[in-house]
């Protein structure tokens, strides 16, 4: 099953010119997750991959620029007919937060809108995988990371091993790889241990911390804040931001494989936050809005960063070598002519 990261939006506070305010969408299977929801959130979608249906939305903490842009969207989906249901979860007051922009959305959506407000640690199970509310320090506001953890896989089927055992290939391969005994064989003797799940962690706004870095230990991929370079290390302490090495030092001890920086501070370009991350955390990358985050199986792999230009030049190549080859022209004096 598929699992990926796309960036909607990469700007710390406020807008810039190449960057959006905070969303990442997590696509797993034919699953969408949206976690913030800044200012222009819809129109980001537009302007890359569509405003599709979201299954759910996951706030982090309720500064403006993580979740204004939730308002217009609901509204939005509702102008275009959207009839599924959507959940929206966030931290202790979402509720009271979602009452008071009624008079933006309305009272009668078109479609189930459920509030839900998590505390802090706890869990909400969905299919496969379930995504873990971990407290952060930003100042005095309730603030929370997420962590996704899929579920643990089956272990891998040895086909050998079945046969040996006189069990013939065929349904009853399948069978024994979906925990079922046959002809006497039990699944444990075919199957291999049983492998884990992927994980991904996504920050918020946060200060260095010890909840988070013990929730992220393993990560495949680590989205963290990066606000500041080490020239403001004074006020990321005092707005209770991180700089980007104290990402990559966080990163680090938790031996996460893929450190991605976010919220970048319009004063900074991207490029020179990536090289202090990458003097601590040589597996860094610093997000771009549009960028893409496959994140693979262990076995297959470790997940790796593609531009948005890649992923367009990719997209175009694979239209091409997919298209119906044009009919050649007869040239003059062919056959068809003589």
């Amino acid at each position: 099953m598929d699992l990926s990261l796309f960036f909607l939006g990469t700007s710390g506070s406020v807008p810039s010119a190449r960057r959006g305010l905070p969303g990442v969408l997590v696509a797993r299977g034919g699953e969408r997750l949206l976690f913030d929801c800044g200012e222009g959130t819809q129109r980001q979608l537009l302007r890359s991959v569509g405003l599709m249906d979201l299954d759910a939305v996951f706030i982090t903490h309720f500064h403006a620029d993580h979740w204004l842009g939730l308002p217009g969207m609901l509204k939005s989906f509702q102008l275009r007919d959207r009839d599924k249901p959507l959940t929206v979860y966030g931290p202790v007051g979402l509720q009271d937060l979602m009452d008071s922009m009624l008079v933006v959305y309305g009272r009668r959506l078109g479609f189930a809108l459920e509030i839900v407000e998590v505390e802090q640690w706890e869990e909400v199970e969905r299919d496969g995988y379930r995504v873990a509310a971990v407290p952060v320090n930003h100042g005095a506001r309730t603030a929370q990371a997420y962590v996704l953890v899929e579920d643990e896989r089956p272990g891998e089927f040895d086909p050998a091993e079945a046969e040996r055992l006189g069990v013939a290939p065929g349904p009853a391969f399948g069978e024994l790889q979906r925990g079922r005994e046959v002809a006497g064989v039990r699944p444990e003797q075919v199957m291999g241990a049983p492998r884990q799940g992927r994980k991904v962690v996504i920050s918020g706004d946060t200060a260095p911390c010890e909840s988070l870095a013990v929730a992220a230990h393993g990560a495949d991929v680590l989205v963290h804040e990066a606000t500041f370079g080490e020239d403001e290390a004074a006020r990321a302490r005092e707005t209770f931001h991180s700089t980007a090495s104290q990402a990559a030092e966080l990163a680090g001890d938790a031996e996460v494989k893929l450190l991605v920086l976010t919220h970048i501070s319009s004063r900074y370009a991207g490029g020179e936050l990536l090289d202090e991350a990458r003097a601590i955390f040589a597996a860094s990358e610093s997000a771009r809005d549009f960028d893409t985050v496959e994140v693979p199986f262990p076995e297959r792999g470790v997940a790796r960063l593609e531009r948005w230009s890649e992923r367009r030049a990719r997209e175009q190549r694979d239209a091409a070598a997919s298209a119906p080859a044009e009919p050649a022209e007869p040239a003059p004096g062919g056959v068809a002519s003589q």
